[in-house]
């Protein structure tokens, strides 16, 4: 009896913040506080605007209490309400890149969209910078959805989220949890989880593991010691000439006029050293096989990050689910090639469950 009281009040707990009680509850509310940001007006994108949209400044907040700044893009010809979709990534990138380029593409092909930059960076709030977390940043993609569900522009029952690199991920995690969410498209994807705790192919054994957690708390004391906290670096400049393709390719990106953004963290000093600690011990792709609504996986044939998209697709499960491999493309390519992307294929799959 005790027991079974107990597991009772547990579950209510977890459901509604408090434990039951024997008198009506006085009904509180908690206010939602929107902080102020100071956004760039100027168009600053690494890319020009396309004379078939609109594009302004909006803002929204997430559950965490951190307020998100978003580039919203609205086809000129837009009549009604329209389907949408929220677009965020790659890892340690800003909406001025790779993000902004998908959003605006498909806005010219009829879709509201929303391109953001995650908590903590970019022209987003948040304190300390520079820091990344599986959970809130898997929040941050249900916040976008918040706020498509309450623009007056947007169907609400026709929203989708596009995920790039790290926020491939985030997006089937934020598509596990959001029954709201009809549609995902991960490109080029990233587990953020996976590469962290087992490094590259999971060539990390536990002990290496173990010796990592001692480096990341160990700076963990010397963050705390200093009042600051060390940054990871970004993408490293010079290149080395022993360095790997895919380390050209992201410096190719990054580093040059091509995709640098001062707001950039991989163009600029990289995430917080101790952001590590958390994708570590906390797994993006749990509930993944319970995704029910229709996912489609892009990713280049040759690049280095291919079996993430190819295993966490395993796992999947349903008919609206698919992997597109393209032919001779590497994970980069993915960011901006517009002669690589597979746009048509990406509105097609939009249009097909966003009805």
């Amino acid at each position: 009896m005790w027991k079974t009281l107990c597991a009772a009040s547990a579950a209510w707990f977890l459901a509604t913040g408090s434990l039951p009680a024997s008198t009506p509850d006085v009904k509180t509310e908690v206010k939602m506080e929107r902080q102020s940001l100071n956004l760039t007006q100027e168009w600053d994108k690494v890319f020009p605007l396309s004379p078939k949209v609109s594009h302004r400044k909006v803002t929204f907040t997430n559950r965490y209490g951190i307020t998100l700044a978003a580039d919203m893009y609205v086809p000129k010809e837009a009549e009604g309400k329209l389907p949408a979709i929220a677009v965020s990534g790659p890892f340690g990138a800003v909406k001025e890149q790779s993000s902004g380029l998908y959003a605006m593409t498909l806005a010219e092909r009829g879709f509201l969209t929303i391109a953001f930059d995650p908590s903590y960076t970019g022209e987003s709030g948040g304190e300390p910078r520079y820091v990344a977390s599986p959970d809130i940043n898997t929040e941050d993609f249900c916040a976008a959805v918040d706020f498509l569900s309450t623009c007056d522009q947007v169907d609400a029952g026709r929203i989708g989220i596009l995920g790039i690199c790290g926020w491939g991920g985030m997006a089937l995690n934020a598509a596990a949890i959001d029954t709201r969410i009809k549609a995902t498209v991960t490109s080029t994807m990233y587990d953020m989880s996976r590469v962290t705790a087992n490094g590259y192919f999971d060539a990390m054994d536990a002990d290496a593991r173990y010796e990592q957690r001692k480096q990341l708390n160990a700076q963990r004391t010397e963050d705390y010691r200093n009042g600051t906290y060390a940054q990871a670096g970004g993408v490293v400049d010079p290149l080395p000439a022993d360095a790997p393709q895919f380390v050209k390719d992201y410096h190719a990106y990054y580093k040059t006029p091509r995709g640098y953004h001062k707001r950039s963290l991989n163009s600029n000093n990289g995430w917080n050293k101790t952001s590590a600690l958390s994708f570590m011990n906390m797994l993006l792709l749990s509930y993944s096989d319970e995704i029910r609504s229709a996912v489609l996986m892009i990713h280049g044939e040759k690049a280095h990050s291919r079996y993430f998209s190819e295993d966490a697709f395993k796992k999947l499960k349903g008919d609206n689910k698919e992997l597109l491999i393209i032919p001779g493309a590497s994970h980069v390519d993915l960011y901006d090639r517009m002669d690589v992307i597979p746009f048509d294929k990406i509105e097609q799959f939009f249009r097909t469950y966003l009805k």
